[in-house]
């Protein structure tokens, strides 16, 4: 079946989600990001042997942390038209100033190699990027005076959701992408003689000992890194750009944008497609619960297959 006769006799139904407040959204999630980071780097300081310029350095962590929080503050709000430009010269300054204070930060810190592959720096990655776009969807979906249920469709066949998530998981994405991932690492070797580098979640599990830090990265990998996602890509960006009238772009861009979020040459092939058979799967039922299924079963099999692999 075609996406466009998909698309034709679609159970998604048409959301709400105004452009602008998209926009916000997203911007909120990078500046959480970012906020983390900050706290990876405050973290990575006082792990180290020595503390250059600790006045100096907590200094600079604050003031980037206020810089992102009136960022967050500016964007919590909806902007009218006669604000916007105030509102995004606001939003610049603050930006561009926590930037100019992370790349201090950066330089007091030094090489923080020795203390970047641990479990808490995961877990402040998580916290800040899925664990914030979670906290930050809630306030969205109020804006749009709907909730979870009614937002994303999980009122919607919830069995028929689950069950098909599971086929599909099982009989097309895990297959397909596991195909895809080894064919292109044994181009990427052929072409160049080296194998392509794992991922930097992938390295830090594969390097994890202990049942505690293996239980929060399963807790974090398997279950809220897969409803933050796909709340984020198919529930609301794909929505919001095919209402706009672009449905090809919606499948594609946020295709390729799901693809390229995860930094690494291996898997690009191998996510953008999985990010397409999940915006395909999200038009046939029309509950989110079917992609959040596919994409835990996805992360909780490559979760196991790295553990059994170090074993």
């Amino acid at each position: 079946m075609s996406f466009p006769c998909l698309t034709g006799t679609s159970r998604l139904s048409e959301k709400p989600w105004k452009v602008e407040a998209v926009a916000r959204l997203i911007a909120s999630v990078v500046v959480c990001v970012m906020i983390g980071a900050v706290v990876t780097a405050d973290t990575n300081y006082f792990a180290g042997p020595e503390h250059k310029s600790t006045a100096l350095f907590l200094g600079a962590s604050v003031a980037a942390l206020v810089c992102f929080g009136e960022a967050l503050y500016v964007l919590a709000r909806p902007w009218p038209l006669e604000k916007s430009l105030r509102n995004l010269l606001i939003l610049l300054i603050c930006i561009y100033g926590g930037f100019l204070l992370m790349w201090a930060i950066a330089r007091l810190t030094g090489d923080p190699s020795e203390s970047q592959n641990t479990t808490v720096r995961v877990l402040i990655a998580v916290l800040a990027f899925q664990g914030a776009a979670l906290v930050l969807v809630h306030f969205f979906l109020r804006e749009h005076h709907t909730g979870w249920v009614g937002g994303f469709g999980f009122d919607q066949s919830p069995g028929h959701a689950l069950v098909t998530g599971f086929l599909v998981a099982l009989l097309v994405a895990l297959p397909v992408t596991m195909g895809l991932n080894l064919a292109i690492n044994l181009l990427v070797e052929w072409l160049t003689a080296h194998r392509p580098p794992e991922q930097e979640a992938v390295q830090i599990i594969s390097k994890t000992v202990g049942w505690a830090n293996r239980l929060v990265l399963a807790v974090a990998t398997i279950v809220i890194a897969p409803v933050a996602e796909e709340v984020i890509f198919r529930g609301i960006l794909y929505p919001a750009i095919k209402r706009a009238g672009y449905p090809r772009l919606a499948l594609w861009g946020t295709a390729v944008l799901f693809g390229l979020i995860h930094l690494n040459l291996g898997t690009f092939v191998p996510l953008t497609f999985l990010a397409i058979v999940l915006a395909c799967l999200y038009e046939y039922t029309g509950n989110l619960l079917a992609c959040i299924t596919v994409h835990g079963l996805f992360n909780a099999t490559n979760f196991v297959a790295l553990y059994l692999l170090q074993k």
